[in-house]
């Protein structure tokens, strides 16, 4: 089982997550929506969905995208995961969202307001440092002209402990998708998740 986790404002029905589905198809895709602006509200929701598909059905693969990204890399430390996508992943959001504090809305509908407070919230997350107790095999996919992040800095940290594929161009809405669905596609395998 694929489990896709979307980043901040977006929703389990977004296009990547939708075009998972359709290119996995029939292979399950699971995309919760989830609070990825409420840090431990959203570490609470992850935790309980990866606990029943794990108890249901092994170690899923996760997709994180941004701010999945970063919550992605925080559950396989916590859970058993077969491998962990990171699109784009947000590696320091607490400074990354100060950029952003105020009213926001999500794809859902749902208004709230990023407050400081929040964004420190997700100093409680962050790995000590990228490469520690990395307990699936990891890849990171990277649009290297991403707007938001530091996609050269991303890929310095894991080189070393992670697969890196950096695309030219793009942004951070990662342009190229189709490029890697074959990569996620060969995780689902029986045999890389045996």
């Amino acid at each position: 089982m694929l489990i896709y986790l979307h980043g901040l404002n977006s929703s389990g029905n977004s296009d990547k997550a939708n075009r998972l589905r359709d290119a996995l198809d029939p292979l399950p895709v699971l995309a919760p929506d989830y609070a990825p602006h409420r840090p431990h509200e959203a570490a609470a929701q992850l935790t309980a969905v990866l606990e029943q598909v794990v108890a249901d059905h092994g170690p899923p693969v996760l997709v994180g995208s941004s701010m999945g990204g970063f919550y992605g890399r925080w559950l396989i430390t916590r859970l058993p995961c077969a491998h962990l996508f990171m699109i784009n992943p947000a590696l320091r959001p607490w400074a990354q969202l100060r950029g952003h504090l105020g009213e926001q809305v999500t794809a859902t509908g749902e208004r709230y307001r990023l407050t400081r407070e929040l964004a420190d919230q997700t100093r409680d997350y962050a790995p000590a440092r990228p490469c520690a107790n990395l307990s699936a095999p990891t890849t990171l996919l990277l649009d290297l002209d991403d707007e938001i992040i530091d996609t050269r800095a991303a890929a310095a940290l894991y080189r070393g402990c992670a697969r890196v594929l950096a695309f030219p161009g793009g942004d951070h809405g990662f342009q190229h998708l189709d490029e890697v669905l074959d990569v996620i596609r060969d995780a689902l395998t029986p045999e890389a998740l045996a």
